[in-house]
């Protein structure tokens, strides 16, 4: 297995800040500027080898797509905040994330 250099705290620190500033507008903003907003979350997670973010992101945009936004998007980006604060980035932790989707999806 390949070992993965650890995140820096402040990579963390400006994700979750971006997350935060997402849900206190989640209730006024339309699908497509929270997709935009989404979009330059998961390029930094990208970037930065947090797989288990970008997995929660792709389940956020099916979820836009289907017409969940303002209220209901609040649980999506609960699952987005432990994703990007999680210190495992293996693909165990990706598919656990991918698992809490699912579950978010159907419940």
């Amino acid at each position: 297995m390949m070992a993965t250099r650890p995140v820096e705290p402040a990579i963390v620190a400006e994700l979750s800040a971006r997350i935060d500033l997402i849900d206190a507008r989640a209730g006024q903003a339309r699908a497509g500027d929270l997709a935009s907003e989404l979009e330059s979350i998961r390029r930094l997670a990208h970037a930065n080898g947090i797989q288990p973010a970008v997995t929660v992101i792709h389940a956020i945009d099916s979820a836009l797509a289907r017409g969940e936004h303002r209220a209901m998007i609040h649980g999506w980006l609960s699952i987005l905040r432990d994703a990007v604060g999680c210190d495992r980035r293996d693909a165990d932790a990706d598919a656990a994330f991918a698992a809490a989707c699912i579950v978010r999806y159907g419940g």
